[in-house]
Order: C-alpha cells, then sequence, then structure tokens
C-alpha cells in the first residue's frame, strides 16, 4: 500500500510534461546543443587553415598555460564585478526613491524611461559615448569650459565600465525597484515605530526583505557585462583585452575557431558558477530557515 502511494506521488504529470515542453524545446535547441557543439569544436584541431574532427587537448593547453589568457580572464572578472557593484549602488538610491516615495504617475514615468533606452540599438548609444568622451569632445569641452584640464576618458577601463553601465543600468534599476515594490510596507511601519532611523530601517528591513531582487540584479549586470564586446573594443580601446575580444583575436590569428571555443567555454562555465553563486545568495539562507 505504502509502495503504490510512492509511485502515484512520483508519476509524471502529462499534462505539465505539455506546458514544460516548448521552455524545454527551447533550452534544448538553444543551449544545450550549442554548447555541446562548442565543447566538441574545443577539441578539434587545424591543419592548414581547415578544422579537423579530432580529439586533442592542445587547444586547452595552449589556452589555459598562457598568461595573456588568465590575464584577459582577471580584467575580465574584476571589470564585471566593479560593474554589478556601480550599478546596483547607483540603482539602489532611484529604485527606492521610486518604490517608496514616488507618487504612481512619477513610477510610470520612470519606468518607461527606463525602457525606452532598449529601443535604440546598444552600439548607436556606445558610439554616442565615443563622441561624449573623446579628446575633443562634449566633456572635455565642458570641462575646459568651466577651467577644468582636458581627461583622457577613452581606452580606459572607466569608458569601458561607462559603457557596460550604459548597457545594464537602466535594467538593473527596474529589477531592483519590483524587489522593493514587493517589501512589506507594515515591515517599515513597524521599525518605524520601534524607533529605527531611515537609514537603520533600510539596512536591517529593506535590504533582507528585497534581498533576492537585488542579487539577481547584480547578476544580470555581470553577466551582461562579463560577455559584452562593444563596450571594450569601442570605448575600452582592446586595452587590456577581455574574454570577448579574445576569442575575436583567436578567429583572426589563424582562423582558430578550436581555441576561441576553449576561451567561449571557459567564459559559459564562468557565468554558470556566478549564477548558481547568486542563486545561492539570493535563495540559500531562506531555504535553510525552512
Amino acid at each position: 500500500m505504502l509502495a503504490e502511494r510512492r509511485f502515484r506521488r512520483r508519476r509524471v504529470d502529462p499534462f505539465a510534461v505539455l506546458w514544460a515542453s516548448p521552455a524545454l524545446l527551447w533550452q534544448g535547441a538553444f543551449f544545450l546543443a550549442p554548447l555541446g557543439l562548442l565543447v566538441w569544436l574545443s577539441f578539434w584541431s587545424l591543419r592548414n587553415f581547415r578544422l579537423i574532427p579530432d580529439f586533442t587537448t592542445a587547444n586547452w593547453d595552449r589556452i589555459l598555460t598562457r598568461d595573456f589568457f588568465w590575464a584577459a580572464f582577471q580584467h575580465t572578472l574584476v571589470i564585471s564585478a566593479v560593474t554589478a557593484l556601480v550599478a546596483s549602488l547607483i540603482a539602489f538610491p532611484v529604485a527606492y526613491f521610486l518604490a517608496f516615495r514616488a507618487r504612481a504617475a512619477t513610477r510610470r514615468l520612470a519606468i518607461f524611461m527606463l525602457i525606452t533606452p532598449f529601443f535604440t540599438s546598444y552600439l548607436v548609444r556606445i558610439y554616442a559615448w565615443t563622441i561624449i568622451l573623446a579628446n575633443e569632445g562634449a566633456l572635455n569641452l565642458l570641462g575646459r569650459a568651466l577651467g577644468f584640464e582636458t581627461a583622457n576618458l577613452l581606452s580606459t577601463p572607466t569608458a569601458t565600465v561607462i559603457g557596460y553601465l550604459t548597457l545594464c543600468l537602466p535594467l538593473v534599476v527596474l529589477i531592483q525597484l519590483f524587489a522593493l515594490s514587493n517589501v512589506d510596507r507594515d515591515l517599515v511601519g513597524a521599525a518605524h515605530n520601534l524607533g529605527c532611523g531611515p537609514l537603520r530601517t533600510v539596512l536591517t528591513v529593506v535590504l533582507p526583505a528585497a534581498r533576492t531582487g537585488l542579487v539577481i540584479a547584480a547578476a544580470f549586470a555581470f553577466i551582461l557585462a562579463f560577455g559584452d564586446y562593444v563596450s571594450p573594443v569601442f570605448l575600452g580601446g582592446s586595452r587590456p583585452p577581455t574574454l570577448s575580444i579574445l576569442i575575436v583575436d583567436q578567429t583572426r590569428s589563424g582562423n582558430h575557431w578550436p581555441r576561441a571555443a576553449v576561451v567561449a567555454v571557459v567564459m559559459i562555465l564562468t557565468l554558470i558558477a556566478v549564477l548558481f553563486g547568486a542563486l545561492a545568495a539570493a535563495y540559500g539562507r531562506r531555504k535553510g530557515a525552512a
């Protein structure tokens, strides 16, 4: 009798499988299959500029034992983490104001303004930044008019971070806004009634209650920055190179797609590790408490 009950509990619901099948097919066709092909390609060999289906670890040895790869990996990791931190710090006051202080009409207008940048090509926005940050650009012209010295911002990590923020900051604000909008207002009111000031209320009530959304927003910023190619090239001047630039360099130098596949696989594995770490930070403690 007990075995029969367990069998009934474990039986797969065909209706649930039917509704889940489009997502499973999508993930299989556009993520798992390309990822498997990419891993397989990383073991191919290149002879006379022709790809040979093979199984050799020479590409992995070549990439993972070179200092230029680890320098690019460290630079990409650090600049993406800095972007996620800066985006989170800039977005939080905006999201907090919209969630707790702004009127409904102001909030709707702000959401519309945050979505509007996605209507424009990201490449066009980066080209606009090259005009603003150039030596003779709008920013330096304004600085000279105010009596400041000219600052060379293009081809620097700072310009790259500005490009990354152009890409991810509106999304981070939106995710944080949705997270803060779901915070129980009764908890905030109870904190004020118990004598907590605004800062202490934010630190002890708002941040823990919205932790999941805040962590996911930072993870999105990191993921978008980690894989971006446009900003490091057009704003950062490819100096120092990121992993995305390294992939292009490997394909340009002798059409070496297997080595580029190695770099791409390492990037995907890194992003998966970061994503699982973010999910653990967002949900782990709650599961343990349950």
